[in-house]
């Protein structure tokens, strides 16, 4: 009983240590993100737009101007193909879900949500696309 003690002291001090500790899943999260997808995909801005976070809602100010953003700059987010949740994170505070996101091409995407809790539930403040590692032949 000793050593199993021990052995989770140690992973626990370990995962103190490490930066950006990946945190228990929220299924939560990967629900409001896969909820707006489907709105993207059914070219339904107004539906993916609530799900968008007070900060977002001002800079873009309607659905059609947030829908025309993700359009033009996250073509993989408006049609993706195969969707993968990775490792949810927190960051100085802040919530964040990786994604892996095939598009129609067959292209890998690693893109980043920075969720925040609201009374509404979870919404996303900022979505990033990550650069991929390069890949050796």
């Amino acid at each position: 009983m000793q050593a199993w003690g021990r052995m989770m002291a140690v992973l626990v001090l370990a995962t103190m240590l490490a930066g950006n500790p990946v945190i228990a899943q929220d299924r939560g999260i990967e629900d409001t993100i896969t909820r707006q997808l489907d709105a993207f995909k059914a070219d339904d801005f107004g539906a993916a737009f609530e799900f968008a976070s007070p900060t977002i809602k001002n800079i873009f100010r309607t659905p059609e101007n947030f829908g025309a953003m993700v359009r033009q700059g996250y073509p993989m987010v408006w049609r993706p193909g195969a969707v993968t949740y990775l490792e949810q994170r927190e960051i100085a505070g802040a919530i964040w879900q990786k994604v892996q996101i095939v598009d129609g091409a067959g292209r890998v995407h690693i893109l980043d949500y920075q969720m925040i809790q609201t009374p509404e539930g979870w919404q996303i403040n900022g979505v990033q696309l990550l650069k991929q590692p390069d890949v050796a032949a």
